[in-house]
């Protein structure tokens, strides 16, 4: 997951078209405080990376319904960078179980967007943002296929050899996986929106895993051994601040 940040600054409403509820005057923005920052995230879970309406609508201090609202006036010029994806979910704070819905936009639509605002020093910084977080979230889609898959294979393989006859050879497969996410600092389901240093650390852990199991008579003395050699990760974990 590729987080990036930008500080609220002070100022009037900075862009055209969406509903300006949420301008320097009106009471949802005095109730920010000035500087407080936003982080929002890349979602690179599937063939390409997508963000979220919501969070760039709260980046743009407008109100999330006024950017839905442009993304349909629009739609047509938005398919014309590839499909537009919408999805539903739970509105925070609602006591009667309503919904929003937010699409999900890919880079050329996400600059589309911003587009449509303008380009005050704000917005620039914002575009400038999106800009390193997408070209880090390809970097981390490239490296997963390149060099991720083939070190998570080869760590599976080894401990498939050392489980062999045992009854409980899954359970050592997700036992390994757990050790690898923990020295990583990920919690279960992350690795697919890991950051780029992150998903290079795993790297690093699974092939360190797999070279420690291999000689150990079994997959007891393969965990022990993976374990051993992966506290020296944990520091350079905590140094990245994965942890």
């Amino acid at each position: 997951m590729t987080n990036i940040t930008i500080e609220k600054a002070p100022g009037a409403c900075d862009t055209e078209g969406f509903d300006t509820g949420t301008c320097r005057n009106s009471p949802v923005a005095k109730s920010a405080a000035v500087g407080a920052a936003y982080h929002f995230a890349l979602n690179i879970g599937g063939t390409e990376p997508r963000v979220d309406s919501r969070l760039l609508a709260k980046q743009l201090r407008n109100q999330h319904r006024a950017v839905v609202a442009l993304i349909d006036k629009y739609l047509d010029r938005f398919a014309g960078f590839g499909k537009v994806f919408f999805q539903k979910a739970s509105l925070p704070g609602s006591r009667t179980g309503q919904s929003e819905r937010f699409a999900l936009l890919t880079e050329d639509q996400a600059f589309f967007l911003l587009s449509l605002a303008r380009n005050t020093d704000h917005v620039l910084d914002l575009k400038g943002k999106l800009i390193d977080a997408f070209r880090d979230a390809r970097r981390a889609v490239e490296q997963r296929g390149a060099e991720y898959m083939p070190t998570y294979r080869a760590l599976h393989d080894e401990i498939a050899v050392k489980a062999a006859g045992s009854s409980n050879s899954r359970f050592v497969h997700a036992n390994v996986n757990k050790l690898i996410n923990a020295t990583c600092g990920l919690e279960a389901g992350q690795r697919a929106t890991m950051p780029l240093a992150q998903q290079s650390l795993l790297v690093v852990a699974l092939t360190v895993a797999a070279r420690a199991m291999q000689g150990a008579p079994d997959h007891r003395a393969g965990y022990t051994r993976a374990k051993q050699a992966l506290q020296s990760l944990t520091a350079v974990a905590g140094q990245i601040g994965t942890t």
